[in-house]
């Protein structure tokens, strides 16, 4: 069996999260490993948005960006899959995917999450482009358009409003929507947004682009639909740890407190697997801020260590 690599931490994942914490630790001469097995949640996305001096960058120059950064002040950066993590004395032992075990003195997880799509014909094959689900994220490009919002959960008559605020064309797609309520269903209507009823059974695209939301009886002319998938952050490892997830009306995250702290010593989360409503921006600052809370408990770490070993010569 190979020697594990050592570190001060080892970071899992590679996104926004993840590589701002490598700059921050790297910049305060900790050793950094990071994980990330090159699969960024925002891929189909043509770009980033609402992210100050970075507005419409493509979001895989934005990843090779922050990858050189991290690189420039001595992170590691491995291309693997963090498979399992445990407790090894008063370290974190992490086993990686292609072979070989990390040995930290501290964790940060910035797994990020999954959307749980809806289960419909076209939304998936759309996804990051005609389907979104976030006004802020990409409702810019979609303003003044035939937007759909497919009713889905408790949030979507909020979702309708958001998008209402973008443009004048706005259908909600009933679908599986619980009722609103009589308050918001007079907020939708004064604001001519139409409730229509009804399943909906696919999406027609031509062209390569949406054309319309099919139900059974009717089809409506749509330039893009809004879901609401179901936010679960990757957690496996944390739970490895013996840690648990908190349940969400719209997901599943981890509950950290000051810093990205969490429940398990040593362990840190930061990004969307802690923060399930978080843009790239905030993301990213959640990596830093988690990343400071680390170099300062290992700061401490170090002079009580210090203190020990004057004491014992």
């Amino acid at each position: 069996m190979t020697n594990p690599i050592t570190c001060d931490v080892a970071v899992v994942g590679g996104g926004a999260a993840g590589l701002a914490a490598a700059v921050t630790l790297g910049r305060s001469l900790r050793s950094v490993v990071v994980v990330d097995s090159g699969e960024p949640r925002n891929a189909p996305a043509a770009g980033v948005h609402n992210l100050l001096a970075r507005e419409g960058i493509a979001p895989q120059d934005l990843l090779t960006a922050g990858r050189r950064e991290a690189e420039q002040v001595g992170a590691e950066l491995r291309r693997d899959r963090a498979v399992a993590a445990r407790r090894a004395g008063d370290r974190i032992e992490v086993d990686l995917a292609g072979g070989g075990t990390l040995l930290a003195r501290r964790l940060l997880l910035a797994t990020g999450l999954a959307d749980e799509l809806p289960d419909i014909p076209g939304v998936r094959e759309h996804w990051g482009s005609d389907v979104l689900h976030c006004p802020y994220c990409h409702g810019w490009e979609v303003r003044g358009r035939r937007i759909g919002v497919l009713g889905t959960g408790p949030m979507s008559a909020h979702q309708a409003l958001l998008f209402r605020q973008l443009s004048e064309h706005v259908v909600l797609f009933a679908h599986r929507m619980p009722d609103p309520g009589e308050e918001v269903r007079e907020q939708l209507d004064a604001l001519d947004v139409p409730i229509i009823d009804g399943t909906v059974r696919r999406l027609r695209a031509a062209d390569g682009a949406l054309r319309a939301v099919v139900l059974d009886e009717q089809e409506v002319a749509v330039d893009a639909v809004a879901v609401a998938p179901r936010f679960v952050g990757r957690t496996d490892l944390y739970e490895q740890l013996g840690g648990s997830r908190v349940e969400h009306p719209t997901g599943e995250f981890v509950e950290t407190g000051a810093l990205g702290r969490t429940e398990i010593a040593g362990v840190s989360v930061a990004g969307n697997a802690a923060d399930l409503s978080a843009m790239v921006g905030a993301a990213a600052a959640s990596g830093n801020t988690a990343a400071a809370g680390i170099n300062a408990d290992l700061v401490a770490e170090d002079a009580r260590a210090a203190v020990h070993a004057r004491r014992n010569r």
